[in-house]
């Protein structure tokens, strides 16, 4: 029987020529046809010169109205000061929202009464339903169904002490 003999195999060439000819087309095409975007927020603002005359807009800072709020032993409530002046100890959360209603009506402007804040000082030891309800009774009150809001601002100071 005859034997049959592998042929040589061929080398595959490609050609890319051809290929670089595609992308140097494609290349020129992009770069002839791009047209950059106009840039975005180019506004012409031109800003007032500088004046040695005093503004008439001076903006005031907001009211801050103080409220430390004292714990007893126990982790309840004991006492309220609004800027440094007990709270009626009968009623301490109305005498409270009466407080803060007299210190808005007292400003006499409507429109800075939301611009009040509340700062609250608060014991470490007073337990959290205390500080929530005070929290309400700054923020406004409800008579039937009328809702009266008070304050919209209220801050709370850092009374946190490293423990040892």
């Amino acid at each position: 029987m005859p034997r049959l003999e592998a042929e040589e195999s061929e080398e595959i060439k490609l050609n890319m020529t051809s290929m670089i000819d595609i992308v140097f087309q494609l290349l020129v095409f992009f770069v002839m046809t791009f047209n950059p975007p106009q840039y975005e927020g180019d506004f012409s603002v031109k800003m007032p010169l500088s004046s040695d005359a005093p503004a008439d807009d001076i903006i005031e800072p907001p009211t801050v109205i103080s409220v430390k709020l004292s714990a007893a032993l126990d982790g309840a409530l004991s006492n309220i000061l609004v800027d440094s002046v007990p709270v009626d100890q009968v009623d301490l959360y109305g005498g409270l929202t009466k407080v803060i209603e007299s210190k808005l009506a007292s400003e006499g402007d409507p429109d800075k009464a939301h611009e009040t804040e509340v700062d609250f000082d608060i014991a470490r030891e007073l337990k959290y339903s205390y500080t929530v309800a005070a929290i309400e009774a700054v923020s406004g009150k409800k008579e039937g169904d009328v809702v009266t809001k008070l304050i919209n601002k209220i801050k709370f100071k850092d009374n946190s002490e490293k423990i040892q």
